[in-house]
């Protein structure tokens, strides 16, 4: 089970990368900053349950970092990286 969790997060997050990368989303939008926040989330979970504490690190700043996204996006703040010029 615990592959399968590590699998879905990893493919989630590489699916956001994909899409904006390719220009079907874009970065720091709803649909970016869901799939990384559910993505890392997993693999946040997994890694401390794994105590695996350097993954953990890395995944749960990324799950932050994609929910400070959310709740700006939320407020209908600019997301960082797409304020207006």
């Amino acid at each position: 089970m615990a592959m399968s969790i590590q699998l879905i997060g990893a493919a989630l997050i590489l699916v956001s990368f994909v899409l904006a990368q390719s220009g079907r989303v874009a970065f720091g939008s709803a649909g970016h900053l869901w799939l990384n926040f559910i993505g890392s989330s997993l693999l946040t979970i997994e890694a401390a349950a794994g105590e695996q504490w350097g993954f953990l690190l890395l995944e749960g700043a990324w799950a932050l970092y994609s929910l400070l996204g959310l709740v700006d996006w939320a407020r209908g703040r600019p997301v960082s990286g797409q304020e207006a010029a």
